[in-house]
């Protein structure tokens, strides 16, 4: 059975190796990885992704899905990629605060749809990470500490099974396999649209104040002490920067669900911290929010680590604050807690992460520096030792982690017994598999 059969099968475009275009539809936003599939498929609706599965069971073969390449592991060697770019409508109900999203939808363009009707969706901190791939793993934000996970958002998937049908998965249609796709990955069924709760929020107050790193002591105390009684409408960062050529800085970056008053009430200590160097601080509607971390719109390579934190102590300190951040080009802590903290119970896969900061590590992934890279994360981690758990959120899982950092025992085996028995013959792949 060739591959070439595909072409008469659907609407849209079939890439093979060869292809003009095949290499730069391969890639992955991480341009550090590479990806050794059999074809890339560039579906032009959800029928069109539904024949692909249906070919992939007859010819054997994996299907991945990813929609912009985020969060790739390039462990998918002969699979079928699926690009869901086509599939990127967004249609806002205002009254009954929800948003029905198609599976290539970005953050940014649910943002800016949502703020002309004074609401937001549980939104990351970038605005070019597909919606989808976020909120299976379930998805944490400046409003997460507030409103919970991006997966507890949603109300209904619609979606491709492992056999090629497709179907409407909810709470009273299927809850188990809603609990799986709320937080638990790819690996049960490919999501060709979503439904998800809106929230009020026609402003909040957030930005950036950054400074030279001599004053990184000073930020980090500033940032303990607004993390440790912090109301769950106040998400605060820090980050540590050594970007080659630029002299090392030190940033608070935050997000207030409120007005600009309180938020300034909030976050005065802010001022105590002399000679900043840039200060974004300002009032903004909730499609501006990408604009807080000024994070890169455009593909580049890259090596990351994400740990759970369980305090920020001595050995923190001196690990990850005194300690200079190069060959590493950021060092970020989040402040978690709030509402990402509480038991979801039945709601979805993805369960309460009861550590109170989140550790983001993150360097260039070039040839000549990839070595630096991962043995400054090695010694990062060692360092630390018990201050960090193991355990770590889905859409922090780097390539060579497993799926299994993400979740516990009693979770991990109900979802794998999910894979069993929706897709015996692993056609649906994930970029963390939860299967052994």
């Amino acid at each position: 059975m060739s591959i070439n059969d595909l072409r008469t099968d659907i609407r849209g475009n079939v890439l093979l190796p060869g292809d003009t275009t095949f290499d730069l539809a391969a890639r992955p936003w991480n341009t550090a990885i590479a990806q050794s599939v059999a074809a890339v498929v560039e579906v032009a609706d959800a029928d069109d992704l539904a024949a692909v599965v249906r070919y992939a069971n007859r010819a054997g073969r994996a299907v991945v899905t990813q929609p912009t390449g985020h969060g790739a592991t390039g462990d998918i060697d002969d699979a079928i990629l699926v690009r869901t770019t086509e599939l990127n409508a967004v249609a806002i109900d205002p009254a009954q605060r929800v948003a029905h999203i198609g599976s290539g939808a970005q953050w940014g363009a649910v943002q800016a749809a949502a703020a002309a009707h004074g609401l937001s969706g549980l939104a990351g901190s970038n605005p070019v990470v597909g919606v989808t791939g976020y909120t299976l793993g379930g998805g944490f934000g400046w409003l997460a500490r507030k409103h919970g996970w991006a997966a507890d958002a949603v109300r209904a998937f619609e979606i491709v099974d492992a056999d090629g049908k497709r179907g409407r998965v909810s709470a009273d249609s299927d809850p188990e396999l809603f609990w799986a796709l709320r937080g638990g990955g790819g690996d049960f069924a490919i999501v060709t649209a979503l439904d998800i709760d809106l929230f009020e929020l026609p402003r909040l107050y957030g930005g950036r104040v950054s400074w030279p790193a001599e004053r990184t002591r000073e930020v980090f105390d500033v940032f303990t002490e607004l993390t440790t009684d912090a109301p769950p409408e106040l998400s605060v960062w820090l980050q540590r920067y050594q970007i080659p050529g630029a002299a090392p800085t030190v940033a608070i970056d935050f997000a207030y669900l409120g007005d600009e008053a309180r938020g300034r009430e909030l976050t005065s200590r802010l001022d105590t911290v002399t000679g900043a160097l840039v200060d974004t601080r300002a009032t903004m509607t909730p499609d501006r929010i990408g604009t807080i971390t000024a994070e890169p719109t455009e593909p580049g390579p890259s090596l990351s680590r994400g740990e759970l934190l369980t305090d920020l102590g001595d050995a923190v300190v001196k690990t990850i604050i005194d300690a200079p951040v190069a060959p590493l080009l950021n060092i970020q802590i989040r402040g978690l807690g709030g509402a990402i903290a509480e038991p979801t119970g039945e709601h979805g896969a993805r369960g309460p992460i009861t550590e109170p900061y989140a550790l983001y590590l993150l360097g260039l992934g070039l040839p000549h520096l990839i070595d630096d890279v991962k043995a400054a994360f090695g010694t990062i981690v060692d360092n630390l030792g018990a201050h960090v758990t193991g355990k770590k959120p889905y859409t922090f899982l780097a390539p060579g982690e497993s799926a299994q950092a993400a979740f516990d025992t009693a979770t991990l085996d109900r979802l794998r017994e999910i894979k069993r028995n929706r897709d015996p013959r692993n056609v649906v792949r994930a970029n963390f598999p939860v299967h052994n």
